[in-house]
């Protein structure tokens, strides 16, 4: 009998719809999602969230569940919505019902500490943050580095000037709403609705509207002892593949063990790009809320994770190969695939968490993979946009293939992630952007899912795997690429592994 995971997801894109069926479904899991959500701004419809998750957890093992869906309709509606602390906190007690109608699912749920990005962009935020967003971030930095007596580069009052008053009131009243909103999920957790919860800091800084925000969750879960329940930290669109191998790692009754390979000792230090932690930190809670456990050696281990961060300031993938020596001198990726090698002839498990540069993967990573024709000797790759990104795909790969082995479908989904996190991320977006105004488009319009660009994008990823992934390129097909969301940021992409 199949074991049934419900899920609702995060949004519509991708990565969080289509990724944990692609990954996780086996003859044994079944995870079931709503048949419709939203459309970027769109939200998804309530009701039809409610009747889904009355309907499906009556009879499920486990229930994986973003509260920003359930509360806002998605991720983008969280950050533009209008609604009240009141009506939202009305919604929760959903999930006391569906706990009532089964007491033995497992329920898992994570709501996203609402992020305030440094550039202006109306894309995913409010209309006036087209205008006004980086002062909106630069007036919660100010604030916060006040709150700790720092000094900050502009006093205060001079940053608040420059914002009208009615956009920063209606900005800085919906982060309060949403607060409220986090810190009554601790109280699901409280009662034993939830069994266990992730705050995730979507696209954070060290200072700022969302540290605070950060800061005063925290306090909670401490004041309240759910440090074991609750856990706090970098990521977002990860997060669904995470708590599913937490699922299917407690159903099972395991824990795998993983060891940390790094390209340098020094990145455990670094802070990556729209993160506010060091990386070492984040690591370790990455492996925690998966359900995994680290191990200091090696023999010992489960699970080899490979990360390729590098020695300081981590750039964007589209700026590679970097000119600092923090990435050519300090890492040692010849070490690092010596080490690689020999562990995979022991049998290990190998998943590399390419988190080397922002928004996509290192091409020399992949270079060296596919000229040793290790690219399907590995179990995992990740390499897409922000380190928790990468890092929490990674070891969800790695728990799939500790549990189910490389399967067909864990095949396509690491030769899916080549073709996207390298070809499409690193290499192949920035150029069909440059091409772009030929079409009278640009990065935030693309007009159809399907249409001239992502045609154009097919053929340039095709070309990619001709030159880049050699080793197995007619092993690799493309069954079908669409731009979900109509812009450039990500594709949805069928991937097909032929042995």
């Amino acid at each position: 009998m199949k074991t049934k995971i419900v899920l609702l997801p995060l949004d519509e894109r991708p990565c969080n719809y289509l990724f944990p069926q692609k990954l996780f479904l086996h003859d044994d899991i079944d995870i079931v999602l709503p048949e419709k959500l939203g459309d970027k701004k769109i939200p998804a419809g309530l009701k039809e969230i409610d009747s889904f998750l009355t309907k499906e957890c009556k009879d499920a093992t486990g229930l994986v569940i973003s509260l920003d869906t359930l509360l806002y309709g998605g991720l983008v509606p969280s950050r533009i919505h209008n609604e009240t602390e009141d009506k939202l906190k009305e919604r929760l007690h959903i999930l006391k019902d569906i706990r009532k109608a089964n007491p033995k699912l497992i329920i898992y749920a994570f709501n996203i500490i609402m992020r305030c990005p440094s550039y202006s962009s109306s894309d995913e935020e409010p209309d006036y943050y087209e205008e006004y967003g980086r002062e909106i971030h630069e007036i919660g930095a100010a604030m916060h580095k006040s709150h700790l007596g720092m000094e900050n580069t502009l006093p205060l009052d001079e940053i608040i000037e420059k914002v009208p008053e009615k956009y920063l009131n209606d900005y800085i009243s919906r982060r309060k709403v949403n607060k409220a909103l986090n810190l009554a999920s601790l109280e699901l957790v409280k009662e034993n609705i939830v069994d266990a919860l992730v705050v995730p800091q979507d696209d954070s800084c060290k200072y700022g509207y969302a540290a605070i925000d950060q800061r005063d969750i925290r306090k909670a879960i401490i004041k309240n002892c759910l440090e074991d329940k609750v856990l706090m930290y970098p990521g977002a669109d990860e997060v669904e593949l995470t708590l599913i191998s937490r699922m299917i790692n407690t159903l099972k009754g395991r824990k795998p063990k993983i060891y940390l390979k790094y390209a340098t000792e020094a990145a455990k230090s670094i802070i990556p790009l729209y993160e506010g932690n060091m990386l070492s930190g984040t690591l370790k809670y990455h492996v925690l809320s998966a359900g995994c456990q680290l191990t200091e050696a090696y023999e010992m281990a489960d699970i080899i994770m490979a990360v390729t961060a590098p020695a300081g300031n981590m750039e964007e993938a589209i700026n590679q190969p970097s000119k600092y020596p923090e990435y050519y001198a300090e890492r040692n990726i010849a070490e690092m695939f010596d080490f690689i090698k020999d562990r995979l002839s022991e049998g290990k498990i190998v998943t590399i968490a390419d988190n080397a540069y922002a928004n996509g993967g290192d091409l020399q990573i992949v270079r060296f993979l596919n000229a040793n024709n290790l690219l399907m000797e590995v179990d995992g790759y990740a390499g897409w946009n922000t380190s928790a990104n990468t890092v929490g795909t990674a070891i969800a790969e790695a728990v799939d293939a500790y549990h189910f082995g490389t399967t067909e479908r864990h095949q396509n989904f690491l030769g899916l992630r080549y073709i996207e996190d390298l070809g499409f991320c690193s290499m192949i977006r920035q150029k069909v952007v440059e091409r772009l105004p030929e079409y009278g488009m640009n990065y935030f319009d693309v007009r159809d899912k399907e249409g001239k660009i992502s045609e154009l994008v097919k053929a340039e990823l095709e070309e990619f795997i001709k030159n880049e992934l050699s080793s197995i390129s007619n092993n690799l097909k493309i069954l079908k690429l669409i731009m979900p969301w109509r812009r450039m940021f990500e594709v949805d992409i069928d991937v097909k592994y032929i042995k």
